[in-house]
């Protein structure tokens, strides 16, 4: 393997600063395993809302396929501007207490996967990190008028937060952030995985709610206050608009009310039962039926933003 640490430039001042040893560590890293734009919008918040300062800059020339997804660029009149560059970025941030912690945001990288998570192992062991905390939103069979399920998931039970007793069992493609928790096991760093279930008819769209249930869990297990004021207040637009467009289909209703009882005996009945089944394990929405109902509301959706 290539040296991990030529995948990144740091500032060596802030490396080497004995007050940021010992700090906790979010990933959010957007790509294929981002439901409800999480990422994105926790970068957003935090950004927005706290100082911070760039620790580390990876080579995304390096790590990420331009063609795939193509960034954006700005035309303006009779020529091209603000070319939108995609950035991964290891910074210092500091909460509204005065903590620092350190965030690891941006785009999950197209190739190099396992030179990309060594890098980010070196750091966090340079660092002594006391907790990396990775978070993604995964697309489930879950109704957006209940509360948001978080699974809380790593190698050591006493840093699991509770989550609301639920364990589901599934098996998805594999995301950077899945290896990097592999990687942190066998480095022996103490870390703790959150998988905020997102309906998977709202999938694509952003979901404020999303965020704020991720920004809780992230506080819970770093001991960091994290930004939510804003997101809520979004949130509640966000949901009555999801409301009136849902409640003036009948299908899609129909799905949701599914969803909503599966939900509701899952929650109340077991904890040991997976949210992807009912009680027979043979209740699961038709996939025929949840991909014409989410076509159909993400149309909808289209249909009024224009």
């Amino acid at each position: 393997m290539l040296d991990p640490t030529a995948l990144y430039l740091s500032d060596p001042a802030l490396l080497g600063d004995g007050r940021l040893r010992g700090l906790p560590m979010i990933v959010a890293l957007s790509g294929y395993v981002e439901a409800g734009h999480l990422a994105g919008q926790i970068e957003a918040v935090v950004m927005d809302s706290m100082p911070s300062e760039t620790l580390a800059q990876f080579d995304l020339d390096q790590l990420y396929d331009y063609r795939s997804r193509r960034p954006h660029v700005k035309f303006l009149e009779d020529h091209f501007e603000e070319w939108d560059a995609p950035e991964l970025t290891l910074r210092v941030v500091t909460d509204g207490l005065g903590r620092h912690f350190l965030l690891l945001t941006g785009p999950e990288p197209d190739t190099q996967w396992e030179r990309f998570t060594q890098a980010v192992v070196g750091l966090a062991q340079r660092l002594d990190v006391s907790l990396v905390a990775l978070v993604s939103g995964i697309p489930m069979p879950v109704p957006h008028t209940r509360p948001m399920l978080v699974t809380a998931h790593g190698p050591r039970a006493d840093l699991l937060p509770s989550t609301g007793g639920n364990k589901p069992t599934f098996e998805i493609s594999a995301s950077v952030s899945h290896l990097l928790e592999l990687r942190l096991q066998d480095g022996g760093i103490d870390h703790v995985g959150l998988s905020v279930h997102v309906p998977q008819y709202l999938a694509e769209s952003y979901l404020p709610q999303a965020a704020v249930a991720a920004l809780e869990h992230l506080s819970a297990v770093t001991g960091r206050t994290l930004p939510t004021d804003e997101l809520r207040e979004a949130s509640r637009g966000v949901i009555q608009q999801i409301n009136e467009q849902a409640n003036g289909s009948p299908e899609i209703q129909s799905v949701i009310e599914n969803m909503e009882r599966r939900y509701d005996d899952v929650v109340d009945a077991s904890a040991h039962r997976s949210i992807l089944a009912g009680p027979d394990h043979d209740d699961l929405p038709d996939a025929d039926e949840l991909g014409a109902a989410a076509e159909a509301f993400l149309a909808s959706q289209d249909e009024q933003d224009h």
